[in-house]
């Protein structure tokens, strides 16, 4: 697959430490995030503890064929926005079929399940989100089966990141990124 842009998905209430961090390290890892507004927002989205986040498009104006992995970001109610939205469940279903990467943190992987790519997918996710999904759920901070990554919630928003880099082909970038960082 060519390298081709990520989208990172943001609902009115998502948590803003598991959005920006992987935006911050991706692009820092040189990669083109796309930020897509969710829920008819234009211009603006405001996280969970109030803080905006400006974003370069909306989620309809997004392409799967053009993307290779679309990241969900947690937090209430931005990941129960996410998985009750059409355009979201539909773009990360067809980034998932056409070979790209789904992930999600915290208790976004309740849109990985409305989206219907958590089938026989190990994931983890913030503890009790497990109840309302089933399946085969770890209980690991970050999970990696096959096309799906998920990771439990804020606390592991660098790692989350950092393993998304790894996921991308960019192993050695990873590593140089959590040295410099001083991450681990």
């Amino acid at each position: 697959m060519s390298e081709q842009a990520i989208a990172l998905l943001l609902a009115p209430g998502f948590e803003e430490i598991e959005a920006v961090t992987p935006i911050d390290v991706l692009r820092r890892a040189g990669f083109t995030v796309k930020v897509a507004a969710v829920g008819g927002n234009k211009g603006t989205v405001v996280g969970a503890h109030g803080i905006p986040v400006v974003c370069d498009c909306e989620v309809g104006d997004l392409k799967a064929e053009a993307l290779q992995m679309v990241i969900l970001p947690g937090g209430l109610p931005g990941a129960t926005n996410l998985a009750a939205s059409a355009a979201v469940c539909s773009l990360v279903k067809a980034v998932h079929d056409q070979g790209g990467w789904a992930t999600a943190i915290c208790a976004a992987p309740l849109a990985l399940q409305a989206a219907g790519v958590l089938t026989d997918h190990a994931y983890t996710c913030y503890p009790s989100v497990e109840q309302k999904i089933g399946g085969k759920y770890s209980g690991k901070r970050i999970e990696k089966d096959r096309r799906v990554v998920t990771g439990c919630g804020p606390g592991a928003s660098l790692e989350f990141a950092l393993e998304l880099v790894r996921c991308l082909g960019k192993r050695d970038i990873a590593d140089q990124l959590a040295k410099g960082m001083l991450v681990g």
